[in-house]
């Protein structure tokens, strides 16, 4: 296939180019800087210069090939206008790619995100047929006002486009991982001098190997049916305190929890503090029965063990 990817130098963006051709696939990469360009020829992947704001352009592109993975976001936006702000800027780019593959059956793949089913209020772990739920105005300053972009993708299958959703992981993970929330907690266990977490820390996160999900990407891109979420899980709940107590003990500090208190947890988390309280079990099993897709890279605790999150800068001892 002739397959459009955005996104294709970020951290995950950077396993699904090479993953596709090495199945056979012909990539072509969006790319606004000429580094990203060199990035995404270093890649294997051809070059389409342009941005997300050229929304002929990416109708154009989406046209011209078999099928599109979307992974890109406008990241720019988050500082000033949140996620509200950033899923604003990217449904008409959904739209765009549903007028260039109506009627065509070629497959649409977005990235989408493990808590748009909101397991808080499940009460249990959230499945591939939990849909996105619902938003509105009154969640502007939260992670659901994204949901629109995934409940417009998945309403492009009734247009005649091969559009699914695979949900990533609250935290993905690789060697090459530096902006994520590993390296976040990370700094902040480093600046704070302990590896905290929220109350008794029994919230149960996930996570999965970026190269693990863009095998999946490449799976729902290749047979995935219409309509349909994807859950790029490989771990479906590690409790929030476990992933402290390992970064604590890679950095010699620590664990440590932080009362669930208005002031102390945005006191060490920042921003953060209201998504870390949070928890968000998920099963991956109607993913893998369906595509057969096998997570086959270390967990999240093993990929910490690895030691590459913790590059050595002490000199040697005296």
């Amino acid at each position: 296939m002739r397959v459009f990817v955005t996104g294709g130098t970020g951290h995950t963006g950077s396993y699904i180019v090479p993953e596709l051709i090495a199945a056979g696939h012909e990539v072509t990469g969006l790319a606004r800087s000429e580094a990203a360009a060199a990035a995404l020829s270093a890649l294997g992947a051809k070059v389409r210069r342009g941005d997300l704001q050229d929304l002929d352009g990416l109708k154009e592109a989406a046209a011209d090939s078999d099928g599109v993975i979307h992974v890109a976001h406008r990241q720019d936006l988050l500082p000033s206008g949140g996620v509200a702000a950033v899923a604003a800027a990217e449904l008409p780019i959904m739209l765009a790619y549903g007028e260039a593959l109506a009627g065509t059956g070629k497959p649409l793949v977005a990235a989408g995100s493990i808590g748009s089913p909101g397991q808080g209020f499940l009460g249990r772990m959230a499945t591939e047929e939990d849909p996105a739920l619902p938003s509105g105005d009154e969640h502007k300053g939260t992670l659901r006002a994204r949901n629109v972009v995934e409940t417009t993708v998945i309403g492009l299958a009734e247009r005649g486009v091969r559009s699914s959703i695979v949900r990533l992981a609250n935290i993905a993970h690789s060697t090459t991982d530096r902006s994520g929330f590993l390296p976040t907690l990370i700094a902040l266990a480093k600046e704070k001098g302990f590896a905290g977490y929220p109350g008794d820390g029994a919230n149960l996160w996930n996570a999965v190997h970026a190269r693990d999900a863009a095998s999946l990407l490449r799976l729902a891109l290749e047979k995935g049916d219409a309509g349909k979420y994807w859950h790029a899980v490989g771990d479906g709940g590690i409790p929030f305190r476990e992933i402290a107590e390992a970064v604590g003990s890679r950095l010699g500090l620590p664990a440590v929890s932080v009362p669930l208190d208005e002031l102390m947890l945005p006191g060490y988390f920042g921003f953060l503090a209201n998504v870390v309280t949070q928890s968000y079990p998920a099963s991956n099993l109607i993913t893998r029965r369906t595509l057969g897709w096998e997570p086959a890279q270390p967990g999240l605790l093993a990929d910490l063990d690895n030691g590459h999150y913790f590059p050595s800068t002490d000199g040697p001892a005296i």
